[in-house]
């Protein structure tokens, strides 16, 4: 899979280049609020990925330097997907998009994110930044 083609250089359009398809920012939710981090797990998602769809998203991601790819110890055909610098930085889009979400349309979220992430917004983004970054410097299990 080659990178996404740009569009025009206008940041937003930049950005949508990078981020806009759904399953993309679910992929990367599932990696920082969730604690996933293998295809499998992925597919565990309630929204249902497509298993093609899947693949797709998670090449895709590694090609633009979001998230990085690595083998897992325990069985040679199983990957682990962690965010880059890069990836970690979409934490503040995603606690944006979330409490947009809850905002605007019929949502469900675990009580104590949401009181966190509406309370103290910039902490909680520091807070999971952090521990995306801290499970990326953890040896693979």
């Amino acid at each position: 899979m080659k990178e996404a083609k740009q569009r025009s250089t206008c940041p937003v359009s930049t950005s949508l280049d990078l981020l806009g398809d759904k399953w993309t920012l679910l992929i990367i939710r599932d990696l920082v609020f969730g604690g996933k981090s293998t295809y499998g797990e992925f597919l565990q998602s309630a929204e249902k990925i497509a298993t093609n769809i899947l693949a797709d998203r998670l090449t895709l991601l590694e090609t633009q330097g979001m998230l990085t790819k690595v083998v897992a110890p325990d069985k040679k055909s199983k990957f682990i997907y962690r965010l880059t610098e890069k990836g970690i930085d979409t934490v503040p889009i995603l606690v944006t998009l979330l409490l947009w979400g809850v905002k605007h349309g019929p949502t469900v979220i675990d009580p104590g994110l949401l009181k966190e992430i509406q309370t103290e917004p910039a902490a909680a983004i520091e807070k999971y930044q952090r521990l995306v970054r801290e499970k990326a410097l953890l040896p693979l299990e």
